[in-house]
């Protein structure tokens, strides 16, 4: 799914207009990407977390010249799915019937 379908989803979903349904998602997106820039994580119950990892800087090698490069420190996005989430995703699973039954 991609956010355009979300918006639609949402839209149908609430009976309100796609604008609308539009900036309702895009509302949230915006408040969590402000909350990871802050270093805030983001608890969804339910759902998951989000929170951003820091990697330090390190020496590595390129991979076509084997010539040794500095690789700056980063911050990066991590989500950690939720057991609710996990649970449903794979109820699918659970019990899907094989060939030989």
């Amino acid at each position: 799914m991609v956010k355009s379908e979300l918006i639609q989803k949402l839209s149908e979903q609430a009976n309100i207009l796609p604008k609308i349904a539009e900036i309702a998602v895009r509302s949230v997106f915006d408040s969590m990407i402000e909350a990871l820039k802050k270093d805030d994580g983001i608890e969804i119950r339910g759902f998951g977390s989000f929170k951003v990892r820091n990697y330090e800087g390190r020496l590595g090698n390129h991979p076509r010249t084997g010539n040794e490069i500095t690789i700056t420190p980063k911050r990066r996005p991590f989500f950690k799915v939720g057991k609710e989430l996990r649970e449903r995703v794979n109820s699918k699973l659970e019990h899907k019937p094989t060939s030989s039954e």
